[in-house]
């Protein structure tokens, strides 16, 4: 129950720009202040700056009897919209699309499936067809991926060494922000980013510029159209989207393009191999449930995906974070 009041108490906060309000100010605030300019209550307001105050989102201090607010340094990095770390597109994809699913999870354990015809109306046949059913839903769930790897992807393209690796194709790419940070860390690569055409079209528009020189596109869907030949090939946060059947089909055709002597990295969320957690993960996994036909796996699942489809030396890295690495091989002919 508390965890459920306490999303949706950040929810409201950044949707309302509580965060974006005190920032803007460069000083402490009171309730009537930040209310007017959120254009709500005061009265509701007042509770929502306390219960901020309480997840230590926000610090208060006195001033001729008033009680005055501000950003902890915590709510500036991750909960203002400016922030180059910001989580706020994130919170907004999981406010207005993840809960609506969850809304359904009895339904989704009854029946196995996902909950995107009950949720949205929407036909779930085709995954991505209902998770980008408009233009505002894609760029949301670009926005969440963006933001994503703006604060993990350096942990897990750093997991490994892969500055053998010179040629890089990051498969379901998406608005390139693991591209960006492939390109950082090791400036000698080049990095195509392959995914559907209007993914393609709305990552051009709002988040790679001309200036992102090493970063190509390639337009086509990975089950069906060829793949460009590359050293590495990147899956973050793809193959928990689809069934062991599906996996190996995308990893069996991602081994033929391969280079001889290339690499394939899995980044994922990985359980304990006894599935016992961590409960980060275990909750990430339900909501697969809910959204797509896979689910979230250990180590060795997908070592056995990866052999499956041909690849050897498979290792993997925990990060400690939220996000782990797995690479495998394709050995020299």
């Amino acid at each position: 129950m508390e965890g459920f009041l306490i999303s949706k108490t950040v929810f409201a906060s950044c949707e309302l720009g509580v965060f974006d309000v005190l920032l803007g100010a460069e000083r402490p605030l009171s309730a009537e202040e930040i209310s007017q300019a959120v254009g709500a209550s005061l009265d509701g307001t007042q509770r929502l700056l306390a219960a901020c105050t309480g997840l230590q989102l926000l610090n208060t201090q006195q001033d001729q009897g008033r009680v005055l607010y501000s950003n902890t340094e915590q709510a500036s990095v991750y909960l203002t919209r400016s922030s180059p770390l910001s989580l706020f597109q994130s919170i907004q994809y999981n406010s207005r699309t993840i809960y609506l699913c969850w809304h359904y999870l009895t339904d989704a354990v009854r029946s196995g499936r996902n909950q995107y015809e009950k949720a949205f109306g929407v036909s779930s046949k085709d995954l991505f067809e209902a998770l980008y059913r408009s233009d505002e839903e894609m760029v949301k769930f670009m926005q969440l991926m963006n933001s994503i790897w703006n604060i993990c992807g350096e942990d897990v393209i750093t997991a490994f060494d892969l500055s053998p690796f010179k040629v890089i194709c990051d498969l379901g790419g998406c608005s390139g922000a693991l591209a960006k940070q492939c390109t950082s860390a090791y400036p000698e690569c080049t990095v195509t980013i392959f995914d559907l055409p209007k993914v393609v079209r709305m990552s051009r528009e709002h988040f790679v510029s001309e200036a992102d020189q090493r970063i190509s596109f390639h337009q086509g869907d990975f089950f069906k159209d060829p793949l460009p030949e590359a050293d590495l090939y990147i899956l973050a946060r793809i193959l928990h989207d689809w069934t062991d059947e599906r996996c190996i089909e995308l990893l069996s055709r991602i081994y033929k393009a391969c280079n001889p002597g290339g690499a394939v990295l899995l980044v994922e969320a990985l359980l304990h191999e006894d599935g016992s957690g961590p409960l980060t993960v275990q909750l990430y996994s339900l909501n697969m449930l809910v959204q797509t036909e896979g689910r979230e796996r250990t180590a060795a699942q997908y070592a056995a995906l990866l052999a499956a489809a041909g690849f050897t030396n498979i290792q993997h890295h925990l990060t400690g974070k939220i996000y782990d690495a797995v690479l495998g091989h394709k050995e020299i002919d």
